[in-house]
């Protein structure tokens, strides 16, 4: 018994001077995997916003300008504060690769060699955002339960004059970008339009309609309104 309790005890001395000997060695050597790990993986991001960088202008830049700013009347800025934080990857991704049918942007889906350009694209974009990534939340946002007869009328009131009688955007003559067709529609969650509509979106003519400095000083449910009738029109 003796003999056992002393083999016992020699044990954990052993144990105990390995730990004092090589224990801050291999949480050196664990700290540093993590560190190299964080810089390769924000060595491989800065390479992907590097090739967005030059795919943007290769692609994008005709329409949406340098960084993304937009022009009037042509295409909208896509690297405003507003959007960019609210703007999902797989929304951003999508749209790039299927485009916006019956508007001027196209699917670059069929133009660009591959996916690993559209997520450098995506990258690229996403290196503009200030502020913290709203796109979760956003994306939970409740759906609209609004009536669209009332969202028509107020649509008519504050919305078509930019965007057109049903969204047409730019196709109908509108300053404003397409909001009523099916490659808007189909990506944009009720949260996303809710947001926009309610904050607006800085480096274009789109205001919020929420609030005192408002363009209208659009109530919740007048906004759930609108997208309601927005949804009917998809």
């Amino acid at each position: 018994m003796r003999e056992k309790k002393r083999k016992m005890l020699a044990g954990a001395a052993a144990l105990a001077l390995c730990w004092a000997v090589s224990g801050p060695n291999l949480m050196d050597n664990a700290w540093a995997t993590d560190a190299g790990e964080a810089k390769a993986q924000a060595q491989s991001t800065s390479d992907l916003v590097r090739k967005g960088q030059v795919l943007f202008a290769e692609n994008c830049v005709a329409c949406h300008q340098e960084e993304g700013v937009g022009k009037a009347g042509v295409a909208p800025s896509i690297t405003n504060k507003e959007l960019l934080r609210i703007a999902s990857d797989q929304f951003l991704f999508e749209t790039i690769r299927d485009g916006r049918v019956d508007t001027p942007m196209p699917a670059f889906g069929e133009v660009l060699a591959s996916k690993d350009d559209i997520h450098a694209l995506v990258a690229y974009l996403k290196s503009f955002r200030t502020g913290p990534d709203l796109s979760k939340d956003i994306e939970a946002d409740h759906i609209s339960m609004g009536d669209p007869r009332l969202g028509k009328r107020w649509f008519e009131q504050v919305c078509a004059g930019c965007h057109g009688p049903r969204g047409e955007g730019y196709a109908g003559e509108g300053s404003g970008t397409a909001i009523g067709k099916p490659g808007f529609l189909g990506k944009a969650s009720d949260g996303f339009i809710r947001y926009i509509v309610k904050n607006g979106r800085s480096n274009t003519a789109m205001r919020g309609f929420s609030g005192s400095y408002g363009l209208a000083n659009l109530s919740d449910g007048e906004i759930d309104d609108i997208i309601s009738y927005l949804r009917i029109l998809e």
